[in-house]
């Protein structure tokens, strides 16, 4: 049995303006949702990790098979209009976020379509809920917001006005991000998590960018 609720993701319009996007309320089966988070990544540090870098149980991994399949890829396509046959997904995981977390920002030119998936069991933070907004500035003037919580799914196609970001919170904050990527710059990883402050901290103490 599938994990994902495929009709819910067909049924669920597009929606056009600034960018395109859908939000997909409980996308992962609330009877699967329990198991998939009892095998969620094990994982001390704020950031987003490569999956080859942490480790989980077989239930998520059952997970990332299903998203990271051709007919995902598929449905996505035709939800938003192109193709994404040569565009493989690449997916990073979160479990914890830090104060910093959430300024807006443009995902890289290198990304077609991001796709996120929360996994919490509730929340009720004021900040931490992602938002599509319609400046780089102002995280209040926004167009979309999506409670990080039960396999809620937003999916949107970046452009270069596609901003996001999410107003200050702390603590446990699931979630997964995948993104169909240029196949030119496919199995380049970038760093994450621990490894992203530490290369922050360097380049700022040898003054660069």
């Amino acid at each position: 049995m599938s994990l994902l609720d495929y009709e819910k993701l067909n049924a669920t319009p597009l929606q056009k303006g600034q960018c395109d996007y859908i939000i997909v309320p409980e996308f992962v089966r609330p009877e699967a949702f329990k198991d998939i988070n009892a095998d969620f990544p094990t994982i001390s540090q704020p950031g987003n990790f490569h999956l080859d870098d942490v480790k989980y149980g077989s239930r998520f991994q059952a997970l990332m098979d299903e998203l990271k399949s051709p007919e995902m890829r598929r449905l996505f396509g035709a939800k938003f209009g192109f193709d994404l046959e040569t565009y493989p997904p690449q997916v990073t995981v979160r479990r914890y976020m830090a104060g910093t977390d959430g300024n807006i920002h443009n995902d890289s030119r290198t990304k077609k379509l991001t796709v996120l998936i929360y996994f919490n069991d509730e929340w009720h933070q004021k900040g931490g809920q992602l938002r599509l907004t319609r400046t780089e500035s102002d995280v209040e003037d926004y167009y979309a917001e999506i409670p990080p919580v039960r396999g809620n799914l937003l999916a949107f196609r970046r452009n270069d006005v596609s901003f996001h970001g999410f107003s200050g919170a702390q603590g446990e904050r699931r979630s997964i991000q995948m993104c169909y990527v240029d196949p030119r710059h496919a199995g380049k990883k970038k760093p994450t998590g621990l490894k992203k402050v530490i290369r922050k901290a360097f380049r700022k103490a040898v003054g660069l960018r």
